[in-house]
């Protein structure tokens, strides 16, 4: 705890010295946002394609949990509990993963907080919590992991979301905070690209505890969500989205940068 009072960003569960090996280790991912949902998927996937993981969330219990569950399957995974809006926290989380996984070589930016409502009754609260958790969460993360993904010639995925493609009424603040990120990552990419760093977008669209607890209390409105999906079905986190992920920070994507990858079975494009 800090002289004011707030949590500090700290390690999960993290005793001993680090391994001396490590610096060797090129393929260590942080993913925000990852103690639940599309973000555990994420881990889950590039923890199954061979890296070693960093769970970073709010919820350090919750952390915790994410990573017994993955280091369970026989993965490498520790887990941080950190505030992505806080700058120091993200500079001091990425240093921490530095020094317990070796340098970073894929960040993937999926914390959000998410608001929703019309326009007329939207607060300057819930606008600050959705671009302060989302918006101001990328670009701390990145500005942090900078220097180690230039040494590791790495790359960074922005999650973005289909309502920013589509900009359904009642997401006015949540779409317009997605769109900001992935115009950012267009950025990114044209200034990261000499150091040979990739920056992209991907838009999901994934069955989670969340989609469920929200089918479930608008079943009809979840139907005619599905209905829409051309291939008829919710992506799973991991099998879908996170392989697609992970496609995205392998050699195979090695050419590609500045783009969106829309991995929603059909729902949204790119116009």
């Amino acid at each position: 705890m800090s002289a004011d009072g707030r949590l500090e960003s700290a390690a999960v569960g993290s005793v001993g010295e680090p391994d001396p090996s490590v610096q060797q280790r090129r393929r260590v991912a942080i993913v925000t946002g990852a103690a639940q949902g599309l973000g555990f998927g994420i881990a889950a996937a590039l923890g199954r394609e061979g890296h070693a993981v960093a769970i970073v969330d709010l919820d350090a219990a919750a952390v915790e949990a994410a990573a017994a569950a993955l280091r369970e399957r026989g993965m490498e995974v520790r887990g941080w509990r950190c505030d992505v809006t806080r700058p120091d926290e993200t500079h001091d989380t990425v240093r921490a993963v530095g020094q317990a996984l070796g340098p970073v070589s894929a960040l993937v930016n999926n914390a959000q907080v998410t608001r929703s409502g019309p326009i007329t009754a939207t607060t300057s609260e819930d606008a600050r919590v959705v671009w302060e958790s989302g918006f101001l969460g990328t670009l701390h993360m990145m500005q942090a992991c900078h220097s180690d993904l230039v040494s590791t010639r790495g790359a960074v995925v922005n999650i973005v979301s289909g309502a920013g493609l589509s900009a359904p009424a009642g997401y006015g603040i949540y779409a317009a905070t997605k769109e900001s990120i992935r115009t950012f990552t267009r950025v990114a990419a044209l200034e990261w690209g000499p150091d040979g760093v990739r920056v992209n977008a991907l838009s999901p669209s994934a069955q989670t505890a969340a989609f469920t607890g929200w089918a479930e209390a608008h079943p009809e409105e979840a139907a005619q969500r599905v209905d829409s999906i051309p291939l008829r079905r919710m992506g799973d986190a991991e099998a879908d989205v996170g392989a697609a992920v992970a496609f995205l920070v392998s050699d195979a994507a090695g050419y590609i940068t500045g783009t969106t990858l829309v991995v929603d079975g059909g729902a949204h494009h790119l116009g």
